[in-house]
């Protein structure tokens, strides 16, 4: 029987929108020095982690937490397209405290009805979960019964685990935050499809290395659900 694939999902570490608090969907940003620092301690974490791939967003804040996930694996890591961050078309570049009076129609269906949010000239919300949900099974389909890192941005995760755990993009705001660099596990076979292990976690991280914990723009959603996993 073949073992289960293990996919071991990473936020990629602070960058620049994170600590300046303006949309960064599709902006490469880069990385800050809280950010460089928050790399040490998630490389650690996956030291002793057995993988056999990393996959990468190929924003230059994705592919640098990557390179500190792979620093004691040696991997060559795998750029993937489909695992950018939403496309936040009007809203790129904003400042998060301006968004409720520039765009008061999408900012309450980001905060009251995220399933329908859709930035003037940008990606849908409904879009990024079918896209999430199409290339992380192609992924597991493709690297079966082995173990896996997929380096993604914080909305474009949270539309997979809301897949994983509810199977209803409807459950959208159930599924929470994740802090920079925090790590969640799904498995997938394929008779049963994907199985959230757990999300969200953020352990290797010391409080003061937070970043959402002093985020203004999402009020740091708490997720005392969470699952915490010893070997990880």
């Amino acid at each position: 029987m073949t073992e289960n694939t293990k996919i071991y999902l990473v936020r990629h570490a602070e960058a620049l929108g994170n600590a300046e608090e303006f949309f960064q969907g599709n902006i490469d940003t880069m990385l800050t020095q809280k950010g460089q620092q928050q790399l040490e301690f998630l490389a650690e974490r996956f030291r002793s982690i057995p993988l056999d791939a990393i996959y990468t967003s190929p924003f230059q804040r994705a592919s640098l937490t990557a390179e500190a996930v792979n620093k004691y694996h040696g991997l060559g890591l795998i750029p993937e397209y489909e695992l950018r961050e939403i496309n936040g078309g009007d809203w790129e570049g904003r400042r998060w405290s301006d968004l409720p009076e520039v765009f008061p129609n999408s900012y309450d269906n980001w905060k009251n009805h995220m399933e329908q949010f859709c930035a003037p000239n940008g990606d849908a919300m409904t879009d990024v979960y079918q896209r999430m949900r199409r290339i992380i099974r192609q992924i597991a389909v493709q690297n079966s019964g082995k173990s896996i890192a997929v380096v993604s941005h914080g909305c474009a995760i949270r539309n997979f685990l809301c897949y994983a755990e509810f199977g209803n993009i409807t459950r959208l705001p159930d599924v929470g935050w994740a802090d920079n660099t925090a790590v969640s596990l799904v498995e997938y076979d394929e008779s049963n499809g994907f199985t959230l292990v757990f999300k969200n976690n953020s352990d290797h991280l010391p409080p003061e290395y937070s970043s959402i914990r002093s985020a203004k723009w999402c009020q740091y959603e708490t997720n005392p659900e969470q699952e915490e996993d010893e070997t990880a």
